[in-house]
C-alpha cells in the first residue's frame, strides 16, 4: 500500500532527527572551525570614529554615513510610549533600509537533507568565526557596492539557479538597535552539483541542533533562518487557539504603540560624542564605536565601520511548562522602537540586567529574578549566543529555557503575556514580522532540545 509522497516537512524532520551527517561528523565541526580561523588572517582593531575609512559624520546632523550612499547609517531618534518605567527616550539607531538575504541551501546526501553552512567571520562576534547561513548578505554586499568579490552561492537565492523553495519570509532584526530593518529568511533545495568551497560544510539539522548547545558556534543569522524551518505540525492541543492568539496580538499592537521621530545624531539628549565612542552619560545601554577590520576570506579583505557595543551580558529566556501534557512557553508582546508594527512576540525575559539595576524593584522586567535564580534542575537549555556580529560588538546573550513549574504564572498569564506552543510560534514566524529575533533564537533552541528528547 502506498503511503503517498513524502512531504517537505517530513524530510526536514528526518534531517532534524539525523544526529550524524554523511559529509562531516558533528564532533569534527568545532575543530574544523578552528582550522578555518588559523587558515585565514583576521583582525579587529578599535579606531577613532573620524578614522573610519569611507565613513563620515554629516556636517548638519552628525549622522554617520558611508560615502557610497550604501550599507547603513547611524542616526538619532526620539521614542515615546505610554508603557513601562521610561516613557520617552532618545538614542542612536542603525538605519538600513535595504532588505538583505539570509539563505540556507539544502541538498540530499544518502536520502537526508543537509544544510550548507558557512564558516563566516563577523567583526563583532566572539569568537570571530561562527557558522552562518550559506548566504548572509545585505543588498549592498551582493550588488557589490564595495567593489569586492562576488558573494558565493548567491545565484541560488536570486533566481539564477533552479531551486525548490522550502521556506521564505521577511523577518525583523533587533528592534532596539535597528530602525525597521528586515531580512529575507529563506531555505531552498537543489538537486544539482554544488561547487565545493573550503569555508563551507554540509550538516544535517540534527547536527546543527547539537551544535546549538555549544556557546557561540551557530550565529544569529543561522538561528533566525532555522526558526523558519517548516517542521510537521504535531497537532498539539494549545491552551489558546491560533485565532485567539491573533486577536490578542493585534490588540496589544493597538494598545502599545511606540511613536518614533528622527533626530540629528548630534542632538540626541543624554549621549556624549568622544573621539572613539558615542556613549550614554549614565554608562548604561550601549555605545557606538569604530573598528578597522581585516578578514582574508571575505568579499572585501579590509574595511572600517561603526559597531554598537552593549554594556553587559544580555539575558534572553522563555519560562516553559507543560499544560495538558504539551510544552508551552510564556511569550511576551513586546514593544520596541525599531519594529515595523511596534510590537512582536518576544521571550518571557529579554534584557541586559545591568540596565535596570538603578530602578525600583517594581520597575525591573517581570520574571527576571525568577530566571536569574533558576537552579540547574530547572534549566532545560542554556548557552551563550552572539547577536548580529556585522553590526554589534561583543553582543552576547545568555539564552535559557527555564522550567516554571508551580512557581510560574498559571494559565491566566499577566497582561501582555500568553502561553504558546512551539507549533504556534513556528506558524507565526512563517508569517513574518510576528516573532522577534530573540524569540526566534529561542525557538531554534527549543526545537534543538526537542530533538534531544527534553
Amino acid at each position: 500500500m502506498s503511503l503517498g509522497p513524502v512531504t517537505d516537512a517530513a524530510r526536514l524532520a528526518l534531517s532534524a532527527a539525523t544526529a550524524e551527517g554523511a559529509v562531516m561528523r558533528t564532533e569534527d565541526v568545532v575543530r574544523w572551525l578552528g582550522e578555518r580561523r588559523r587558515g585565514n588572517r583576521f583582525r579587529v582593531e578599535r579606531i577613532p570614529l573620524d578614522r573610519m575609512d569611507g565613513w563620515y559624520a554629516d556636517d548638519g546632523t552628525g549622522d554617520i554615513r558611508h560615502r557610497s550612499g550604501g550599507f547603513f547609517t547611524v542616526e538619532g531618534i526620539r521614542a515615546r510610549t505610554g508603557h513601562g518605567p521610561v516613557r520617552v527616550w532618545e538614542q542612536p539607531i542603525i538605519c538600513q533600509r535595504e532588505v538583505g538575504i539570509l539563505g540556507i541551501l539544502v541538498k540530499e546526501f544518502d536520502g537526508v537533507l543537509h544544510c550548507l553552512m558557512q564558516a563566516k567571520m563577523e567583526p563583532g562576534n566572539r569568537p570571530l568565526l561562527q557558522l552562518s547561513p550559506t548566504v548572509q548578505a545585505t543588498r549592498s554586499n551582493y550588488t557589490r557596492v564595495h567593489r569586492g568579490a562576488r558573494v558565493k552561492y548567491i545565484d541560488y537565492f536570486t533566481g539564477s539557479e533552479r531551486v525548490r523553495v522550502l521556506a521564505d519570509s521577511q523577518q525583523s532584526e533587533h528592534g532596539s538597535w535597528f530602525h525597521r530593518k528586515s531580512n529575507r529568511n529563506t531555505i531552498v533545495e537543489t538537486d544539482g552539483d554544488v561547487p565545493r568551497d573550503d569555508d563551507y560544510c554540509w550538516l544535517t539539522l540534527g547536527q546543527i541542533a547539537a551544535l546549538l548547545h555549544h556557546d557561540n558556534v551557530i550565529n544569529m543569522d543561522s538561528r533566525t533562518v532555522l526558526s523558519c524551518v517548516p517542521l510537521p505540525d504535531a497537532g498539539e492541543e494549545a491552551l489558546h487557539p491560533d485565532t485567539e492568539v491573533d486577536r490578542w496580538l493585534e490588540a496589544e499592537r493597538a494598545r502599545r504603540k511606540v511613536h518614533v521621530e528622527p533626530l540629528p545624531l548630534s542632538a540626541i539628549d543624554g549621549w556624549r560624542r568622544g573621539t572613539h565612542t558615542i556613549d550614554h552619560e549614565s554608562g548604561r545601554y550601549f555605545r557606538v564605536v569604530g573598528v578597522s577590520v581585516q578578514a582574508g576570506n571575505r568579499e572585501v579583505t579590509g574595511w572600517s565601520q561603526p559597531l554598537f557595543e552593549p554594556r553587559g551580558l544580555g539575558v534572553t529566556a522563555f519560562l516553559t511548562r507543560r499544560i495538558g501534557g504539551v510544552r508551552h512557553v510564556l511569550a511576551q508582546a513586546r514593544a520596541e522602537a525599531g519594529l515595523h508594527d511596534s510590537v512582536e512576540l518576544a521571550p518571557t525575559v529579554q534584557c541586559t540586567p545591568e540596565n535596570y539595576a538603578h530602578l525600583a524593584p517594581g520597575d525591573r522586567p517581570l520574571f527576571l529574578d525568577q530566571v536569574l535564580a533558576a537552579g540547574r534542575a530547572d534549566i532545560l537549555y542554556e548557552a551563550v549566543h552572539s547577536e548580529e556580529g556585522g553590526r554589534f560588538l561583543g553582543a552576547d546573550s545568555r539564552c535559557l529555557l527555564v522550567e516554571a513549574g508551580d512557581r510560574g504564572p498559571g494559565d491566566d498569564a499577566p497582561s501582555g503575556y500568553r502561553w504558546l506552543t512551539a507549533g504556534q510560534l513556528s506558524r507565526l514566524v512563517r508569517r513574518g514580522h510576528h516573532v522577534n529575533v530573540q524569540a526566534r533564537t529561542l525557538l531554534a533552541c527549543l526545537n534543538a532540545t526537542a530533538a534531544a528528547g527534553r
